[in-house]
């Protein structure tokens, strides 16, 4: 038996999600990269310049920043204040982490909600951002990033509650 066929369905799942996951942020970053350095090129070279780039270049660094933040929760990486893991002793981390996990899983649920709702409010209104792209479309990444991050801190959440019972028997 070789080693691929001891990997679940569930577990080759979550290396092909994490794979597209980093392709798709590697592949945003290179074309935000490239518009950059082909506007400036236009500009200095030809005194001219693609019309809708600008823009084009902050919504970019907008999905890069919010699909940097999924790749960043789903190895729990995100920035964090650690005074408490400094002082408590090693049950009180994990009730400490449990909250803190579960609080970010919420904040993130509630920011998924209310920016679907502005998602929503963009496609009523119909306005474009740039070439004939809607504006609803450049933004549906906050909805979609807020929503995998909380399910993520979720997850993490509910994996310290499991630490905190087994700890308990």
């Amino acid at each position: 038996m070789n080693e691929h066929q001891n990997i679940s369905f569930s577990k080759r799942t979550q290396i092909i999600l994490h794979w597209v996951e980093d392709a798709v942020l590697v592949g945003l970053l290179l074309l935000m990269i490239g518009m950059s350095v082909t506007q400036i090129f236009l500009r200095n070279l030809f005194e001219a310049g693609i019309v809708w780039s600008d823009v084009m270049v902050r919504i970019l660094v907008l999905w890069v920043g919010l699909i940097g933040a999924m790749v960043a929760s789903r190895q729990d990486n995100h920035i964090t204040i650690d005074i408490l893991d400094r002082y408590l002793p090693e049950r009180g981390k994990v009730y400490a982490n449990f909250v803190v996990k579960l609080f970010t899983a919420l904040i993130c649920t509630i920011a998924a909600y209310y920016s679907l709702l502005f998602v929503q409010m963009e496609f009523a209104d119909g306005g474009m951002a740039f070439a004939q792209v809607p504006n609803w479309l450049c933004e549906a990444i906050i909805p979609f990033a807020f929503t995998v991050i909380a399910l993520r801190y979720f997850l993490l959440s509910f994996i310290n509650l499991k630490k905190i019972v087994e700890s308990r028997s």
